[in-house]
């Protein structure tokens, strides 16, 4: 129904435009010739064509062929021709009239159909991206699952087997009683890891920066691993020398950032070399680095190790982890205006440095 009202109104419009050009020019018809009069119904058929419709366009130019003949062409006021030029000028100008009506509707119909064609590859394009969202979701549910399937096997087959035990042997309690905690914690960081990583990509981790010391960050760090095998083996370099460095970042994130790095690095360096911790100001970033002396990081790999469930293609079958602690250490420092990168070290091995916003220079001289 909308649709008829439309062209009602277009056809209405047109004829309107017809009868108003006819009338203005039929009263000023000793002043203009036949060629004035075929030049401006030209033109209304070319309107009529390109805003209404073919056939609009036709009845207008049959209507400006009978006007020019009746009230713009000797004898006025009849139909009658006179001579043979006059009819042939009335044949070109139909003519004329129709080949533009015939070129400009195939223009509009070329151009609807690009559009059209247009509208297709964009909504071709949306589900070709859509698909690939989903085979992006579908390989990343694969890697979940087959990175956590393994990586719960190894505790749990532990749980049950030292469960056994005590079933069967009463005073091995004690003993397996540590052993169970310990793979108890391994599957609650592992789970922790996976939640947090979820609420990182979702954008639902709440950030609260304030003004802290590297100093303190440091140390902090460095007491995560008290008690733990290998503590012996991170070195820390700070100079007390010069004033405190402060830096802007939530120190508890922060803090879990600094150790999933000192963590990586033990994990992936040869024990008896030493997990270096350092800090030092970079123009207006605190820079913390850990540096290692393991195998590092081929060029192949250094653009996926921030990828969630991502393992080095050396790393062993039960590598005690879920490839999760660089990519949720990365999401948190990016969270609070930070960076995570990694760089080879001279001489081999891994440099991850962190980077976090300086303190401004006024509130450390007032701090210090």
């Amino acid at each position: 129904m909308k649709q008829k009202t439309v062209r009602f109104v277009e056809w209405a419009l047109w004829l309107s435009v017809v009868v108003v050009a006819t009338v203005v020019m039929r009263s000023s018809r000793g002043q203009i010739e036949q060629a004035h009069a075929a030049f401006v119904y030209i033109l209304i058929v070319l309107g009529a064509t390109a805003g209404g419709e073919r056939w609009l366009g036709i009845v207008v130019a049959l209507l400006g062929f009978l006007s020019i003949n009746y009230f713009f062409q000797p004898p006025f006021d009849t139909l009658t021709v006179s001579a043979p030029l006059d009819l042939l000028a009335l044949v070109a100008f139909l003519a004329t009239a129709l080949v533009a009506n015939h070129l400009l509707t195939r223009a509009r119909i070329e151009a609807d159909r690009a559009k059209r064609h247009a509208e297709e590859i964009e909504h071709l394009s949306a589900e070709i991206r859509h698909a690939e969202a989903l085979r992006e979701a579908n390989r990343m549910k694969d890697i979940l699952l087959a990175s956590v399937s393994h990586d719960l096997r190894t505790p749990l087959t532990t749980i049950r087997a030292l469960a056994q035990d005590i079933q069967t042997d009463g005073s091995s309690a004690r003993m397996h009683a540590g052993v169970i905690v310990e793979q108890a914690d391994r599957l609650g960081k592992m789970v922790a890891d996976v939640l947090d990583l979820s609420r990182l990509r979702a954008g639902a981790f709440t950030m609260n920066p304030e003004v802290n010391t590297a100093e303190d960050l440091l140390g902090a760090a460095v007491r995560q691993f008290s008690g733990v095998p290998d503590a012996n083996r991170i070195e820390t370099v700070i100079d007390y020398t010069k004033p405190a460095l402060l830096g802007t970042f939530d120190f508890v994130q922060s803090l879990r950032v600094l150790t999933n790095l000192i963590e990586n690095a033990l994990r992936h360096s040869p024990r008896g070399t030493a997990v270096t911790v350092s800090v030092a100001e970079t123009g207006s970033n605190l820079s913390f680095q850990v540096a290692d002396k393991g195998p590092g990081v081929s060029l192949s790999e250094q653009q996926q190790i921030f990828e969630p469930f991502y393992r080095p293609s050396s790393a062993a079958a039960d590598a005690g982890a879920a490839g999760l602690g660089l990519s949720i250490a990365k999401r948190l420092a990016e969270s609070q205006g930070g960076s995570v990168a990694y760089a080879d070290r001279p001489g081999g091995g891994s440099v991850f440095t962190f980077e976090v916003p300086a303190a401004a220079q006024e509130l450390v001289e007032t701090l210090t």
